[in-house]
């Protein structure tokens, strides 16, 4: 019998692959960088072939790090940056642009009019979305009005339009599957979260026609086979969701009232609520957490666009780091007496705020601050972002009760990261043993369509802690901080305005 499962986590710096065992242990890894291309101010753009080789060539590398033969392999999930948008040719394969990331900000104004139309509040009916060049539909009809004849040959039919896992699956498949699940399709602003399907009314606003869109399913599910010459034989694709929703499943997060929050490039904090969607007072966003055997669990969403990309910021822009995991131990050197605030709103600032405008800001400068504080401020900045995401959730949802939050993605290997978010979220912070839940929640979805894992309760019983941080910080001391986070906050968004 087969006993391991390939995920492939398709990131937005990198393509990583990873094999785990019938015990959800990782047996192999294999990873891949690829470019980022920022061709105008707030542009952000990948080759969409980069996405496809990279994940292919990761996933021989991790199959041959665990000494797997891919026959061995039960079958394949696929988790992946979300909201970013591929346009293809079905005859050829082949992109017509490249993809569009979901950090691109290049549809603000089109965002703005949809706005000043007064659409937003019928289309976070539907979606769960507020208007923001973020999600997926203003994106694809950019492609479509900017790439000479394509809008013409979408209304024909010739072209495909998919989030990063739909393409993948096009690739895997050898053009054989046009599909997506429902965590992702509810990433678009063409889905409609409560009736389970595309949506007219939002087609005809963004202009996008049906015949691009591809098919979804549950999360754990056929999506076909993966050509045969890509691995020697032909592998069970039988699991998909999007990267935060799969972080979830892989924190074990299935009962209303459990919280995650994943710290990598962005920072994007899900709270369970059920079988029932919140729709958000707070400007937060409602998605579909996962859909398993037809019936959706939703979840609120808060989505940071900057978190682990401020401390790149500082490696590759500033020169001021050499590598990024220097940034916790140099924070931790910080004077004391210095209280240096960055804004991260490189590309804009997301929720609770939704600010496409805004752009990063440092206060509190002296002649004194160096690496050190700079270092402090920007991890500080995803812990104050985080606040304000929890703020906002328990003011929306009176499920949510006392909070603890499970964490994930690279920062939170950070010991001092992870102590200065417990202090400043006022709750436990809870790190464990796995940290690779995003690719493991892929995995698990995979698995169990094909019977190696079980059902989501016994899933659940098999999380384990690797590290409670509690609170340390007095209500005072505690208070103080987020007041003077917030002046920055107000004092950015009134520079955005201005300009």
């Amino acid at each position: 019998m087969s006993r391991y499962i390939l995920a492939l986590d398709q990131g937005t710096t990198s393509s990583r692959a990873l094999i785990f065992d019938a015990e959800t242990r990782v047996k192999g890894v294999g990873q891949y960088e690829f470019a980022q291309h920022f061709p105008a101010s707030g542009w952000v753009e990948h080759e969409a072939e980069d996405l496809w080789t990279t994940n292919l060539q990761a996933a021989r590398d991790a199959l041959a790090a665990a000494g797997v033969e891919a026959r061995d392999i039960a079958a394949v999930g696929i988790t992946n940056q979300r909201e970013t948008v591929v346009v293809w040719d079905k005859a050829s394969g082949e992109a017509i642009h490249r993809a569009i990331v979901w950090q691109d900000r290049r549809t603000a104004e089109v965002c703005q009019s949809l706005r000043d139309a007064g659409h937003e509040a019928d289309t976070a009916a539907r979606t769960g979305l507020l208007l923001d060049p973020y999600f997926s539909a203003t994106k694809v009809a950019w492609i479509l009005d900017h790439v000479p004849g394509a809008r013409a040959r979408a209304e024909r039919g010739e072209l495909a339009f998919g989030t990063v896992d739909a393409w993948l699956l096009w690739k895997l498949t050898g053009g054989a599957v046009h599909a997506t699940d429902a965590t992702n399709a509810s990433r678009t602003q063409l889905y409609n979260i409560t009736l389970g399907d595309w949506d007219d009314v939002l087609l005809e606003r963004f202009r996008v026609p049906r015949s691009l869109l591809p098919a979804v399913k549950d999360c754990s599910a056929d999506f076909g086979m993966t050509e045969t010459k890509l691995f020697g034989v032909a592998l069970p694709i039988r699991g998909v969701a999007g990267d935060q929703q799969s972080a979830m499943i892989g924190q074990a997060c299935f009962q209303p009232g459990a919280m995650k929050s994943t710290y990598g490039t962005g920072c994007f904090a899900l709270l369970n609520t059920g079988d029932q969607p919140v729709f958000s007072r707070n400007r937060l966003l409602t998605t579909i957490a996962y859909q398993l055997n037809g019936k959706r669990t939703y979840a609120l969403e808060g989505s940071i666009f900057v978190a682990g990309a401020a401390v790149q910021w500082l490696r590759d822009g500033l020169g001021v780091l050499s590598a990024a995991n220097q940034s916790g131990p140099l924070a931790a050197m910080a004077d004391p007496e210095q209280d240096v605030i960055m804004v991260p709103a490189f590309v804009g600032l997301g929720a609770p705020h939704w600010s496409p405008n805004a752009r990063g800001a440092l206060f509190g400068l002296t002649r004194a601050t160096g690496p050190k504080e700079l270092a402090r401020a920007a991890l500080d900045s995803v812990c104050f972002q985080t606040v304000d995401l929890i703020d906002a959730m328990t003011s929306d949802w009176k499920g949510a009760g006392e909070t603890v939050l499970r964490v994930d993605g690279g920062m939170s290997a950070s010991d001092w990261t992870m102590q200065r978010l417990a202090d400043l979220v006022n709750a436990p912070v809870d790190r464990p043993e796995v940290t690779e839940t995003t690719a493991l929640g892929a995995a698990y979805l995979a698995g169990l369509a094909v019977g190696l894992y079980p059902e989501p309760s016994q899933f659940a019983d098999r999380w384990r802690l690797d590290r409670r941080f509690t609170p340390l910080v007095g209500a005072d001391v505690r208070a103080a901080r987020i007041t003077r986070w917030r002046k920055a906050v107000k004092a950015t968004l009134s520079f955005a305005d201005e300009v």
